[in-house]
């Protein structure tokens, strides 16, 4: 079956390849950032240009500093530690646990844990933080080599990392073989439905490997053994899925949210070729209307300045073709990307203390899915009468 073009975003950098100021005047790679869609399973996935080693070897990612995001993890472990009843005999394995920040609290409740960090600067800061963590890219072979060491697991989980995975096939493989006969995986990656509904054509770069669905996801799943046996949509990453997945002969059955869900899917249009069709119009548009605010804005004397050295960020920015004539800096709360250019734009990364020195007319959110919590923090912004902006899914300037 012929695979057909999502939409066709240019030639780009890693979105997380930020560059060190002394490697400023040194070439990047470009590589084609060009989702398709299989016209038999609706899969979409990129081409692979670059290997797991080189994306995510050294990582510029630590989630703890998203104060949202650790709250929503929280909830999640507190939920399923009552759900699933977890306690000090458990066992509970995290595949791309960062920094620690989710396993630390099973480790508080003193419930054994292990994660599973690719990024050795990021594995490292969790073992400081004393979550037990293996360097390693996680399938089949690591999974048998956990068994071996620590026997199987009751709870298995992956926040967004199942789509950051070429092989998608000895990922899911990994978990069979850890998962207890009765234990649940736990799932969570951004939902392909909202991004199509919503134009979330930034949330789409090469770390991404695939964009995913229940209608895509449940043929991998079945393929090695398992099914989905429950499915929440959660507002995570702008709408994302978190799937409860068992052995495919556990006791447990699948509850209604799953038939619910593929109904859903099935009236989003997830099923026809149609749908995707729609969306790179939808794309031009949002890059022609972010272009015109920031060349009328620099045309009134009004400077614009970016919030969040965020992976999708950097898509929009290098899509739109956005230098520092239009936007001169973006600032970040993040100290391992302070003092950094961005991928490609090239846009350097401050810390968030030049907002107050520079008062901005408006300040750009890259990571709209948490404007809430940015305009909150930022509060200080308006009290020079500065303005939040966001480009997805259409412009808005914020009262």
């Amino acid at each position: 079956m012929v695979s057909e073009s999502l939409v066709d975003l240019g030639m780009q950098p890693l979105a997380n390849a930020y560059i060190a100021p002394e490697h400023a005047a040194s070439a990047e790679t470009f590589y084609p950032l060009h989702p398709m869609v299989c016209g038999r399973c609706y899969f979409v996935q990129l081409g692979v240009f670059e290997t797991p080693e080189r994306i995510f070897g050294d990582y510029a990612y630590f989630s703890s500093f998203s104060t949202s995001w650790l709250e929503h993890s929280r909830a999640h472990v507190e939920r399923a530690i009552g759900r699933l009843g977890l306690g000090a005999r458990s066992f509970v394995v995290e595949v791309g646990s960062n920094d620690g920040y989710l396993l630390k609290a099973f480790v508080e409740r003193d419930i054994p844990v292990l994660g599973v960090e690719p990024a050795a600067n990021v594995a490292e800061e969790a073992r400081r933080n004393g979550v037990p963590t293996r360097t390693a890219f996680f399938g089949a072979a690591e999974a048998d080599r956990i068994v071996a060491e620590h026997g199987r697991a009751a709870m298995m989980i992956a926040n967004n990392v199942l789509a950051h995975v070429p092989d998608i096939h000895d990922f899911v493989e990994g978990f069979r073989r850890v998962l207890a006969p009765e234990g649940i995986a736990t799932f969570e990656f951004p939902h392909l439905l909202q991004l199509l509904e919503q134009t979330e054509f930034d949330t789409i770069y090469h770390e991404h490997f695939s964009y995913l669905s229940l209608l895509a996801v449940e043929p991998v799943f079945a393929a090695h053994g398992l099914r989905v046996v429950d499915a929440e949509r959660i507002p995570t990453h702008g709408g994302s899925l978190r799937l409860w997945v068992g052995h495919a002969g556990a006791a447990r059955a699948p509850a209604p949210a799953v038939e619910a869900l593929r109904a859903l899917e099935r009236e989003g249009g997830l099923a026809d070729l149609r749908t995707y069709a729609a969306f790179a119009p939808r794309v031009h548009a949002i890059k022609n209307e972010l272009l015109r605010f920031l060349i009328d804005a620099a045309a009134n004397g009004k400077r614009v300045v970016g919030y969040g050295a965020a992976a999708k960020g950097n898509t929009l920015l290098n899509y739109c073709g956005i230098r520092s004539d239009l936007v001169p800096f973006v600032v970040d709360r993040n100290p391992h990307k302070q003092g950094c250019l961005l991928p490609g734009s090239r846009l350097p990364v401050e810390a968030v203390e030049r907002l107050r020195e520079a008062r901005p007319d408006y300040v750009l959110v890259l990571p709209w899915n948490l404007t809430a919590e940015i305009t909150a923090q930022m509060a200080f912004v308006r009290g020079w009468g500065g303005r939040f902006v966001t480009a997805v899914p259409h412009l808005a300037v914020l009262p």
